[in-house]
């Protein structure tokens, strides 16, 4: 689309930032691109922003254009170790809300320590690909439920997530396992195998915990990712979520890099 460019600042060679489409913006010097913005929603109804910009001039004014445009909270997520870019979001105003962590996996028994672990008495562990899914979505529905009402599921999640139609919590039914009772399922865990694999959630009922089941799950999940050859797993955890993170470092677990979620 065609819209009036914003300037800022007077020099020679200003930098000028146009829209040029819905929740995207451009940053030009002399007709050459320079930068990038583009806002989107997540799931969850916050807004979003990013900005790929070649020099601290474009960034700037990229981030003055779109916070001129778009309304307020905004978010943004990146790499805790990036800090010139981390610095320039602060220089737009953004603030830290939350910090997660990037933890590599052992995917080996011997390392883990849970070649000898077994489900509690009663429960048994359904494979990816072979949960009932009427079972996996009221038992997956209840767990958020119990999140939401405790920290917040949004809040205790990973920020990044993947899109899903409204509604459906669910995103591929053959990536998940799950500890069955008599009656319904009591945990679940979703392993998902692109590039490499990530344990995307490890989930129990509040009535459930602390029983092993969490346990369970990771030693099946993980015990099959050996044996299909992957050596490890890597999974994010909020800094807050103290829980995760002992369950993750009793089995070896390592951090390896963090992310920011900045909000204005």
């Amino acid at each position: 689309m065609n819209t009036k460019p914003f300037t800022s600042g007077l020099s020679e060679n200003a930098v000028m930032i146009t829209r040029v489409a819905d929740r995207q913006w451009h940053a030009l010097d002399d007709d050459l691109v320079v930068g990038r913005g583009h806002a989107e929603h997540r799931p969850d109804g916050r807004l979003f922003v990013s900005i790929d910009a070649w020099h601290d001039a474009a960034f700037d004014r990229l981030a003055e254009a779109m916070l001129a445009a778009l309304p307020t909270p905004l978010y943004t997520v990146v790499d805790e170790a990036d800090a010139e870019l981390t610095a320039a979001w602060r220089r737009a105003g953004f603030t830290i809300r939350r910090r997660e962590w990037e933890y590599v996996v052992p995917t080996d028994p011997q390392v883990t320590g849970l070649g000898a672990v077994l489900p509690p008495s009663g429960v048994t562990i359904v494979p990816a690909g072979q949960a009932d899914e009427s079972l996996l979505r009221e038992a997956d529905r209840a767990i958020r439920d119990e999140v939401e009402a405790s920290v917040g599921w949004w809040q205790s999640m990973p920020a990044e997530v993947i899109p899903r139609l409204e509604g459906d919590t669910i995103v591929d039914l053959s990536k998940y396992a799950a500890a069955a009772g008599p009656d319904r399922y009591l945990g679940l865990i979703r392993v998902v195998r692109v590039k490499r694999p990530r344990i995307g959630l490890v989930a129990v009922r509040a009535g459930e915990q602390r029983r092993g089941i969490a346990r369970a799950l990771l030693a099946h999940a993980l015990g099959t990712l050996h044996r299909s050859g992957a050596p490890a797993a890597w999974t994010e955890i909020h800094e807050s979520n103290q829980a995760a993170s002992a369950l993750f470092q009793g089995i070896g677990a390592r951090p390896m890099s963090s992310n920011l979620e900045l909000v204005r």
